[in-house]
């Protein structure tokens, strides 16, 4: 048996709102016999769905749902996994099967103290890797970005060119330091993703930018660049700096650049890259991510390797356990600059453990891609049922005759009428070719904005 937690970013660190359905994403990995902790009960049609794929019975799932706590049960208020009434249930199912001793690990999708003080409570610590760095607060440590510079530092990984700030005057400067050299910076926060926590600060308006990981961006007035950066980061700051708590990052901006990572894992033994991906933005918005990467130049492959092992080693010997993804930038001259990492079971890691080598064996011939994409704004899913209505319909859902078609990542919640459910989706294909084919189709369905679409 295993325990699962389907929790995400302490809301200490990050607010999030609801959450529901992204951590039953937790559900992929569950097996027979394992134990999930979630917060809220699974959508019944994606726990039947997500166990038919992957082949676990449900009925011999066991799902502990802790009291709603602060969040009203959107997300996991991580107070509640040691919850009196959270930690009963625990004791009762595992007395049920065997106790203690039948737990072969526990692992969550956000390496939170409170996982450790949870694993701690049930007497299993020694079954939760890392859990003593856990325990204080070193789940936060290893997923700020800032720090992340700092260690790669130590590690020796080649990063793009920036610095750590920790004040609007400090920013002003090294702002105005590295726009003379591509015309562009990235500002980051210590804690985002995606490319939501990022903005794109542009000095050169005649840049290239749509491929960026940036969800915000702004002009500068170039007829007084000095006075002009101050101002933004007086207005900024706050932002950036999550209201002054944690420090911020800015980079040069690398135009023309290619988004690729290589995850690993961490054990008490050693570290092991798992899986390489690409991630395409589009408008600046995460538009869709594909695994394995066969397609890396060998020099190109050999930086992400070794600097992607280099780090992972650092991050080990600081105490963490567990999945990490080292995210990277391709420059259009080959070189290779890693950019973050994120020290969690990513959003990556359903799609190359699940989906990649448990469902659809990609790497076995003829070979497959997986392709996760989120639902472009210009298309309209009003529910789920209508969603996988249409893959039957079009012949579209995932088939394991062929090891193509569609597999719905995650529940599709019900939206009122006139508006878009937001999920996400992956196509599995042979070929570029068998991609766009099978995303027609989709679009041909779905698209209420051909304007968009074109």
């Amino acid at each position: 048996m295993r325990i699962i937690i389907g929790n995400h970013i302490d809301p200490a660190i990050r607010d999030r709102r609801d959450l529901r359905a992204w951590t039953q994403r937790a559900l992929w990995g569950a097996r027979d016999g394992d134990l999930v902790v979630l917060c809220a009960l699974p959508d019944p049609g994606f726990l039947q769905y997500a166990t038919t794929l992957t082949g676990t019975d449900p009925n011999r799932l066991h799902l502990v749902v802790p009291p709603p706590g602060r969040f009203g049960g959107r997300l996991l208020d991580p107070h509640m996994l040691t919850h009196p009434d959270t930690l009963d249930r625990m004791k009762a199912v595992l007395a049920e099967h065997g106790g203690a001793a039948a737990v072969e690990e526990v692992w969550a999708l956000w390496p939170s103290a409170s996982v450790a003080r949870f694993a701690t409570a049930l007497d299993l610590a020694e079954q939760l890797p890392g859990a003593g760095f856990l325990a204080q607060g070193g789940g936060e440590l290893v997923n700020n970005k800032t720090v992340f510079r700092m260690l790669a530092a130590a590690a020796g990984a080649p990063v793009a060119a920036g610095t750590v700030v920790r004040d609007p005057g400090e920013a002003t400067a090294a702002t105005l330091a590295l726009l003379h050299t591509t015309g562009a910076v990235m500002v980051k926060q210590a804690h985002n993703g995606a490319g939501v926590g990022n903005e794109l600060l542009v000095a050169n308006p005649s840049l290239p930018t749509s491929h960026a990981g940036a969800r915000h961006q702004h002009h500068l007035d170039c007829g007084d660049l000095p006075a002009a950066a101050a101002a933004y980061w007086r207005e900024r700051w706050a932002w950036a700096s999550s209201d002054g708590r944690f420090p911020v990052v800015i980079e040069e901006f690398v135009p023309g650049a290619r988004t690729v990572y290589c995850e690993q894992h961490l054990t008490d033994t050693g570290a092991h890259p798992t899986e390489m991906g690409e991630l395409r933005y589009i408008d600046h918005r995460l538009s869709h991510e594909s695994l394995p990467l066969r397609d890396l130049e060998p020099s190109v492959r050999e930086q992400l390797l070794d600097g992607s092992a280099r780090l992972a080693h650092t991050y080990r010997a600081v105490g963490y356990r567990g999945r990490i993804s080292t995210d990277a930038i391709v420059r259009p001259d080959g070189r290779l600059l890693f950019t973050e990492v994120n020290a969690q079971a990513t959003g990556s890691w359903h799609l190359y453990e699940v989906f990649a080598h448990h469902i659809v064996h990609a790497n076995d011939a003829p070979e497959r891609t997986v392709t996760e994409s989120h639902v472009p704004p210009h298309w309209t899913v009003p529910d789920g049922t209508t969603f996988h209505r249409a893959l039957a319909d079009l012949e579209l859902a995932y088939r394991p005759a062929t090891r193509t078609g569609v597999i719905v990542s995650m529940p599709i919640a019900d939206q009122p009428p006139g508006q878009g459910a937001q999920f996400t989706f992956s196509i599995v294909h042979g070929s570029p070719a068998g991609h766009a084919a099978i995303w027609q189709a989709l679009e041909d369905r779905f698209a209420t904005d051909r304007r968009a679409a074109a």
